[in-house]
């Protein structure tokens, strides 16, 4: 008796973006009122946070009547806090995902590690962490103070190892004012524990992780969230799940899982401009991210180890874009570099979510938006 093949209904790159961009907060602004800054960090289980501002773009283009205070405010508080999850980035989190998504990814760490040990020889990884752990709840140190530090311990490693190490052993949170709106400051560090007043949860199963990513960046494969949190072997984690959810495949036939109740918009809903921060977990989420950009764009959203801001028209990658401001703050010029032209009524509906996101995000008294092409 010949076996039955199981089909699944199929999800093309349109309707995989709007499904995407409904979950990301991006094809409709939540309302801040409903979903406050806090709640939105936690939905998206973290903002890439390689740099400062990334975090405050991230949440304009998302919330409705956001302000940067928002965040910073948070950040002031210790509800959300800065430290290495997802595939050994910075990223901003509520205080309750410092202390459980960090034990989830500990054993991509724990991988991270292998890259250094040449620079580690002799050193004794439990009494490094112990060490390290020590020095940083003691006070906050800046990261130069614990390099040092370290050295003095084993002067015979790499420095640079050493602290690359304490980085993946530890769950090393970065303190404020670094990270707050509108101020500076260098890099200082102490542990997630010590810095919100409690204790790291055991490491959890993956299976709960798997539900909050599929509602975040879902239909997703297997593939997919290995990428977004660089962890490897969960497909046991989605097969447990698999009577819970929903399967799908894309256009090229790889098996796609859902959560059952979420929304799944039709590929014509109309997508408004959107302009994105550089690594914008968007754009680095998904193994084929051809839901977001175009084949034909491949590449274009970075540089080498550069990325680039990216604008989204009709949902996917079409531009990036720069933001000045003068030396007195006064005035603020963006710069939208196309990689094809846009019909008039884009442009229009572009500038005018340019001009939204310099009200909001610049305390400038004057702006300029302007267009160009996309140079190479």
């Amino acid at each position: 008796m010949a076996s039955k093949t199981t089909t699944h209904p199929v999800l093309g790159p349109r309707a995989l973006n709007r499904a995407t961009l409904e979950r990301q907060l991006l094809l409709r602004r939540a309302d801040r009122s409903d979903m406050p800054a806090r709640a939105a960090v936690a939905h998206l289980l973290g903002l890439q946070a390689q740099n400062v501002k990334p975090p405050y773009f991230q949440l304009a283009a998302r919330l409705d009547g956001f302000v940067p205070e928002d965040l910073s405010r948070l950040m002031a508080a210790r509800e959300v806090a800065r430290l290495v999850t997802m595939r050994s980035t910075i990223h901003t989190h509520t205080a309750d995902d410092c202390l459980t998504l960090r034990p989830l990814v500990q054993a991509a760490r724990d991988r991270e590690l292998r890259s250094f040990r040449s620079g580690l020889t002799g050193v004794d990884l439990a009494r490094l962490a112990a060490v390290g752990r020590e020095l940083v709840e003691e006070r906050p140190l800046p990261l130069k103070e614990l390099r040092a530090a370290l050295a003095d311990e084993w002067p015979e490693a790499d420095p640079a190892a050493l602290t690359v190490a304490a980085r993946c052993l530890l769950p090393l949170v970065q303190t404020t004012p670094r990270g707050l709106w509108g101020q500076s400051g260098q890099v200082t560090v102490t542990t997630a524990e010590r810095w919100f007043g409690r204790p790291a949860e055991p490491v959890p199963t993956p299976d709960g992780t798997v539900a909050r990513y599929l509602a975040a960046f879902g239909p997703a494969s297997v593939k997919d969230m290995q990428t977004w949190s660089g962890l490897t072997r969960l497909r046991e984690a989605f097969e447990r799940l698999r009577p819970r959810l929903r399967t799908f495949q894309d256009a090229n036939g790889v098996e796609l899982f859902d959560l059952p109740d979420v929304p799944r918009p039709d590929e014509d809903t109309p997508a408004p401009p959107r302009f994105l921060p550089e690594f914008d977990n968007l754009l680095l989420s998904h193994a084929d991210r051809s839901r977001v950009i175009p084949p034909v764009y491949k590449g274009r959203a970075s540089r080498g180890n550069i990325a680039y801001r990216t604008l989204l028209v009709d949902g996917f990658l079409a531009g990036i874009w720069q933001l000045t401001e003068s030396r007195d703050g006064g005035a603020a010029t963006l710069t939208v570099q196309l990689f094809d032209p846009l019909t008039r009524a884009q442009r229009a509906e572009v500038a005018e979510e340019g001009e939204r996101l310099l009200t909001t995000l610049s305390s400038a008294t004057s702006y300029d938006l302007r267009f160009g092409d996309f140079a190479p």
